[in-house]
């Protein structure tokens, strides 16, 4: 379980139900609230989602949201940190603190480019080698979680 709060990890218009499933169950592994926002790419109820989660349904806390606007409204004290593959600052540059919510866009076109900009100070990216455009979601939330966890002693005596 993971120290004092929970971390939240927040997808806004997933696409994919793998990567959702595949989410879902490192939140369940961590202790970490999912929050799905917008319109899904999928029905919550996909095998393909089911699948990716296997059997871990019941260990996730999952809540569902319009849009990012209601979500930040619900959490007015909530720090937001924002992924993007666009921006200066990598994820190891953060001091994350327990509780952040770590938000990831969608597939195919990331998160709204005004919403990076108007958060320049929580904007993060995770670096990439070579020639090879982007990684996985379900990996990049994997990669900024754990580095989370780590920051703030909450994998010590796991």
């Amino acid at each position: 379980m993971v120290k004092n709060e929970s971390f939240n990890i927040v997808l806004v218009e997933p696409e994919i139900p793998p990567n959702t499933g595949n989410i879902a169950r490192l939140c369940g592994a961590t202790g970490t609230i999912l929050h799905l926002v917008g319109k899904l790419g999928f029905s919550t109820d996909d095998k393909t989602l089911k699948r990716a989660g296997l059997d871990y349904w019941s260990e996730v806390e999952i809540h569902y949201w319009p849009d990012l606007d209601t979500l930040k409204a619900a959490y007015p004290n909530g720090r937001f940190i924002y992924t993007s593959k666009k921006v200066a600052k990598t994820y190891v540059e953060l001091e994350f603190r327990c509780g952040d919510f770590i938000v990831f866009g969608k597939e195919t076109k990331g998160l709204p480019e005004d919403l990076i900009e108007a958060n320049p100070a929580t904007s993060v990216r995770i670096p990439i080698f070579g020639k090879v455009r982007s990684l996985n979601l379900s990996t990049s939330a994997g990669i900024v979680l754990y580095e989370a966890l780590r920051q703030t002693g909450s994998l010590e005596g796991k």
